[in-house]
């Protein structure tokens, strides 16, 4: 008598956690993702903060993180999931490809960067490359990196800021005031306004608006501002 077969195993899922703070982009992402039979989306967050709660009681395989966001924002996101679950394997995700963005989230620890304009099948193979434990970088970034992508180095003007320091620069670059950014990040206002100062005096600058304009240049700011409506003095001045 022949032997009964054998029941097939069960596939393991790559599992995941999409963390954006547009609800579209992780509804389209997840729905993206339950299509692929190893893949399994646990859980999304619209904030760093709302990610680092998830990461206190469930651990994904692979993170999706939007690297720009209100709050602590995905580069401090990153280096906080990362000391709560060291190893945790992040994909970086942003609209920018070149600049500071791609640098400072490659040192903060996540294994890959993508554009948020990358097609279906390279968004999978980031995915699955970084769960097979390697790195991934879209070519479209790294053709943009002036340096090795992982290289710890630096060489970017925004590189002169402290981590706290960049979280305060990109709330100023998204027009939050002192207030606010006093309470995202729980910290007084007269902190705030001492963190803000010694960002103008790293950076050379004396306005938020000049932070800006640098913030654009360097890829610091992910939209698409004009520079034009700035007065010439200040271009000049950050030039």
């Amino acid at each position: 008598m022949n032997p009964a077969p054998e029941a097939p195993q069960p596939l393991d899922k790559i599992t995941l956690l999409i963390v954006d703070d547009h609800e579209l982009v992780r509804a389209g992402v997840a729905r993206m993702l339950s299509d692929e039979k190893d893949m399994e989306v646990i859980g999304e967050a619209g904030s760093g903060e709302e990610a680092i709660e998830f990461i206190r009681s469930n651990t994904p395989d692979v993170v999706l993180m939007d690297a720009r966001m209100p709050g602590i924002g995905g580069i401090e996101a990153t280096h906080s999931l990362l000391a709560l679950v060291p190893g945790l394997r992040i994909i970086a995700m942003s609209s920018v490809a070149s600049g500071v963005i791609p640098s400072q989230m490659l040192r903060a620890g996540a294994m890959s960067f993508i554009t948020k304009n990358v097609g279906v099948d390279e968004m999978l193979k980031a995915i699955r490359m970084v769960h097979s434990g390697q790195h991934y970088v879209t070519p479209e970034v790294a053709t943009k990196l002036a340096i090795d992508p992982f290289n710890q180095k630096g060489g970017s003007l925004f590189d002169k800021l402290s981590r706290r320091e960049m979280q305060i620069a990109q709330l100023l670059t998204d027009g939050k005031k002192v207030s606010q950014i006093s309470e995202y990040l729980d910290l007084s206002p007269k902190t705030v306004y001492s963190y803000r100062y010694r960002i103008f005096e790293k950076l050379g600058i004396r306005s938020d608006v000049e932070l800006t304009i640098l913030a654009v240049r360097h890829g610091l700011a992910d939209d698409n501002r004009e520079l034009d409506g700035y007065p010439k003095s200040i271009e000049r001045a950050v030039s």
